[in-house]
């Protein structure tokens, strides 16, 4: 008798070939028939034509905090993820000794927009070591398959402390300590090494992050181990000092592959062309022979903000004097027409580098308090304002008085103009992926990229065949991050799938959740079109709920091809 048995699917493959009709049956875990299946199973699902495929491949996560107290690591079962890949950037908490918990705790709280409270009540460690945090994974085990970074700045801060985010050159032992750091992540099962020289990438305080301080030849040194050992992935958030340059020498030298995580590779209204040369600078590095890619994000990258703290504005000179206000200040300075002009000024000639340029079908209105004005959501302000005869700057404001400062704004500043993003998504150089799922989790949350692009660049745009989306999400990533036997729907291979309708599938508005530990919220997104989720054949999620496992059947991923 099957495990499980999916009858009458669209089966897509994941390896971009035309769907089938056909039955899928599982056992222990893997799938051991594809075409006309007869006998009993376990679990029938008769799935009347919807849609069959691998589970969603996520390879930029930070649930490195949240999966030692849920295992489920929600939201991305729900949104079709099985198989995630944590310690992105560098960051994490692994190996951290026991008296640098708080520091690395409240350092990943800032640069990773996760609620302090909540790590520090919430965090179990029952680990110092990178394999002894592997070995709890295993017994926690998670919902879907992961797979674990070793941390530029884990490592920094376990071997430096708090000088870590202070003194750019360590010693030579510690720079040593560091090396072996990152060897013994690497032989406990460790997909590769995560840095970070991103400027935006700040820690408790305001202080650097510990790797955005470190030299080129530190960065060398420790990616160099890659190199010794023949195995594992370079990701990097390369702010402009990893530069392309940079990124392909350190692939050359090590072998190995490297992915580029910028904010620069996004397009932008502002500098529209600047994300092309990433692009174009990785497709020269590719036919040279070495392997270096864009982790490439298929979605807006949304801000969901308020203007009680209105921090995607605060590099607006008007909003110096909102940066002294008080709470009970901010009223009258929002009302004042002095201010509101010299915003106007700010956006008339905007600064270099700043997330919002002045074009308000950028800014949307978000959760509102009124009843009466739950119709507005999703409404951007510019549509308002015409609606209204009215200028934006006071719409914005206006709306937000209205309701004592409690509305809610989504920014979407990057990725927002489709003509000037399917060129990124549709490069050679480019794997989609870049969720950031398990972090922000105060403004933003974008685990269901791979619904999303299942919905609006496959349905709604028609950039992509639905049998070459469902590959862009699969086996490409899986491939590229050397992950065997993901992404694929093959008799033999474990059974990560997901079940969807393609005429309804998507995701909702950011909806805030108050469950994190200690009482923290955070945004989630549900699901639309999913029918369920199976990880190595176990049903996970049944497109309304979890389903209740006390170990999950999440494997921790340790293995991977070279």
């Amino acid at each position: 008798m099957h495990d499980l048995i999916i009858r009458n699917a669209q089966v897509y493959d994941g390896s971009g070939a035309p769907p089938v009709q056909a039955d899928v049956a599982v056992s222990q875990g893997r799938i051991t028939h594809i075409g006309t299946v007869e006998g009993p199973a376990q679990e029938t699902v008769d799935a009347q034509g919807l849609a069959l495929m691998p589970g969603i491949v996520d390879l930029h996560t930070h649930y490195d905090a949240q999966v030692t107290w849920d295992r489920t690591m929600s939201p991305s079962p729900a949104l079709g993820v099985t198989t995630a890949v944590i310690g992105n950037c560098g960051f994490g908490i692994a190996p951290c000794p026991a008296p640098l918990r708080e520091t690395m705790l409240k350092n990943l709280s800032v640069v990773e927009g996760m609620d302090l409270q909540s790590l520090l009540t919430g965090v179990d460690w029952q680990f110092e070591s990178f394999g002894q945090y592997m070995d709890q994974l295993r017994r926690i085990g998670p919902y879907v398959n992961t797979a674990v970074f070793a941390g530029h700045s884990v490592i920094r801060t376990a071997v430096m402390g708090a000088d870590g985010s202070a003194q750019v050159d360590p010693t030579e032992d510690q720079l040593q300590t560091m090396q072996a750091l990152v060897r013994d992540a690497m032989d406990h099962g460790a997909i590769g090494f995560a840095s970070s020289f991103s400027p935006n990438h700040s820690g408790f305080g305001g202080i650097p992050m510990p790797s955005t301080i470190a030299s080129e030849n530190e960065l060398r040194a420790l990616a160099g181990v890659l190199g010794e050992k023949n195995k594992g992935v370079f990701m990097m958030a390369t702010g402009t000092r990893a530069s392309p340059d940079v990124m392909e020498s350190i692939v050359q030298d090590t072998g190995r592959p490297g992915y580029i995580s910028t904010v620069l590779t996004m397009y932008n209204e502002g500098n529209p062309g600047l994300g092309a040369t990433y692009y174009e600078r990785c497709a020269q590095a590719l036919a040279r022979g070495h392997e270096l890619y864009v982790l490439t994000s298929c979605q807006p990258l949304s801000f969901d903000f308020t203007l009680t703290d209105p921090y995607v504005l605060l590099s607006h000179a008007a909003f110096d004097a909102v940066k002294t206000a008080t709470p009970d200040q901010l009223p009258a300075l929002y009302r004042s027409p002095e201010f509101r002009e010299a915003f106007r000024q700010n956006l008339r000639q905007p600064k270099a580098g700043i997330l919002f340029l002045g074009n308000w079908r950028h800014i949307e209105v978000g959760q509102t308090v009124r009843p009466e004005n739950q119709a507005l959501e999703g409404v951007s302000i510019q549509a308002l304002a015409d609606q209204r005869g009215l200028d934006p700057v006071d719409v914005f404001f206006d709306l937000a008085l209205s309701e004592d400062l409690g509305t809610h704004f989504v920014g979407k500043f990057f990725n927002n103009n489709d003509d000037g993003v399917v060129p990124s998504l549709k490069h050679p150089a480019s794997v989609i992926t870049l969720s950031d799922a398990g972090a922000h989790l105060t403004y933003m949350c974008d685990a269901g990229f791979g619904l999303y692009f299942l919905a609006h660049w496959v349905r709604d745009t028609g950039h992509f065949t639905l049998a070459e989306g469902v590959r862009r999400l699969t086996s490409e990533p899986a491939d590229r991050f050397r992950i065997p036997d993901r992404g694929r729907l093959q008799v033999g291979l474990p059974a990560d799938l997901l079940l969807f309708d393609p005429a309804t599938v998507g995701i909702s508005k950011p909806l805030p959740r108050q469950d994190l530990p200690g009482g923290g919220t955070r945004m989630v997104r549900e699901a639309t079109g999913v029918h369920g989720v199976w990880v190595n054949g176990v049903k996970v999620h049944d497109g309304q709920d979890y389903v209740d496992h006390p170990h999950g059947p999440g494997q921790v991923l340790d293995q991977f091809n070279s």
